[in-house]
């Protein structure tokens, strides 16, 4: 078993990206000094030749895979390939050099999505696999259930420390804030705002508002994967959650006092709602020591002073 230390070369693919960079500060924070990353033009992680020359010279002792492509129910119901084929090849391509380079330890990164639409709440590991997936986001879902089963079965044969965090709902610094691709709660602070500072127009929002959703505030999901990287953990699949759910309404009206916008909202009933609730069970990795600090009120608040700095 190799010893993880500060001085341990710790490769973060995706490490400009919202989950990406929360990782890096939550390393740097606790002390760790030979951490990696790459932009899209110095490392095409879609390329398999260029990820294996990577991992070939530079040999890491971890790889944290937070590189996808990502968004929301409408780029991923607009373009269902490239949401399935190109995180298949970013996933493949840095699994396999990681196993052919003799790396220790991969974290990978997947998504609550993977579960079935139907499936009983809150989400257990278990799950997976067991019914039908939800339509609207099912093409990256399948991609991302590969990347589970690929370090399964690396676990599984080669005894390695491969395994896969699946979080909830993500928000915090440095998200997404593009409406055609954002996910729901980045693109309602925006909508807010944006009306907050046209007169307090109305905000149309997608759907009935009647869907639950959790949601863990990034910094939380950097610290479960500190965690894991300190630790070799029993089992493959860990789900990593806050604990808690609300209705996409609620959330809106939490979100429009935040922001300070006085005008109406209004629910567009033509557009889907996608899974009715998502709640992840997270007790299993609860009980080996990992826990949520960020409340969702405080976390919004924290990512609107971004937003307002940043755009």
């Amino acid at each position: 078993m190799t010893i993880i230390n500060n001085d341990s070369k710790i490769y973060i693919a995706g490490h400009n990206g919202m989950v990406g960079s929360a990782v890096w500060r939550a390393l740097v924070a606790k002390g760790y000094n030979n951490i990696i990353g790459n932009s899209r033009k110095e490392l095409d992680l879609r390329d398999q030749k260029q990820v294996m020359d990577f991992m070939q010279s530079e040999q890491p002792q971890v790889v944290v895979d937070a590189a996808a492509k990502v968004g929301g129910i409408l780029a991923n119901s607009e373009n269902p390939y490239p949401f399935l084929m190109e995180n298949l090849q970013i996933q493949n391509n840095l699994i396999d050099a990681a196993h052919k380079n003799a790396v220790p330890k991969f974290v990978f990164l997947g998504s609550s999505c993977i579960y079935p639409k139907m499936a009983p709440q809150p989400l257990k590991e278990q799950y997976l696999l067991t019914d039908s997936l939800e339509p609207t986001n099912e093409w990256y879902a399948i991609a991302k259930i590969a990347g589970v089963k690929a370090c399964e079965a690396i676990r599984k044969q080669y005894g390695k420390d491969f395994m896969s965090l699946m979080p909830t709902n993500l928000y915090g610094p440095n998200d997404n804030f593009d409406l055609k691709s954002s996910h729901v709660l980045p693109a309602m602070i925006r909508k807010f705002h944006e009306a907050k500072l046209n007169n307090h127009t109305t905000v149309i929002l997608w759907g009935s508002g009647s869907p639950l959703r959790e949601f863990l505030h990034v910094d939380d999901l950097a610290q479960a994967v500190v965690f894991s990287i300190e630790n070799k953990l029993p089992e493959h699949l860990y789900n990593v959650g806050y604990g808690e759910d609300l209705s996409i309404r609620e959330l809106a009206t939490t979100i429009q006092k935040i922001v300070g916008h006085n005008g109406k909202i209004e629910w567009d009933s033509t557009k889907p709602d996608g899974t009715p609730q998502k709640l992840l069970d997270s007790s299993k990795l609860q009980a080996l020591g990992w826990n949520p600090k960020i409340g969702l009120k405080q976390g919004i608040k924290k990512t609107y002073e971004w937003y307002l700095r940043s755009y």
